[in-house]
Parts: structure tokens; C-alpha cells; sequence
């Protein structure tokens, strides 16, 4: 799980990157859904409350909020 303190400090770049792999990690454990190999089924959610963390604290970094 990121920590939204620790995601605050990196550049727009670095949290581009994380919300990359976030997106390939979410898609990898969508299929392992499908194929029924999924054992943690939280992974899921986790993943995905880490990626919308991300996607906030880029939007705030583009608009300049903080």
C-alpha cells in the first residue's frame, strides 16, 4: 500500500511511472481473475485505492494545489 506522504514527494515523472506499473499489476491480477489463479482477491481493491491515490496526487500536482 503507497503512502500519500511518500507519493507527495515525487515528481510528476516518478508518479507517471508508478501509475503505469499500477495499471499493468491491476490488468495482471484482473486476469489471473479470469483464469481463476487469484488467490488474495483484497489485491484487487488495494490496487486499485493505490492507483486513484496516484491519479489525485497528479491531479493536484498539474492544477498546483499543494
Amino acid at each position: 500500500m503507497l503512502k500519500t506522504a511518500d507519493l507527495r514527494d515525487k515528481t510528476i515523472d516518478e508518479l507517471r511511472e508508478i501509475e503505469d506499473s499500477l495499471y499493468k499489476e491491476l490488468f495482471e491480477l484482473r486476469m489471473q481473475l479470469i483464469t481463476g489463479q487469484l488467490t488474495n482477491y483484497k489485491m484487487l481493491g488495494l490496487k486499485r485505492k493505490d492507483l486513484a491515490r496516484v491519479k489525485t496526487i497528479l491531479r493536484e500536482k498539474e492544477l498546483k494545489i499543494r
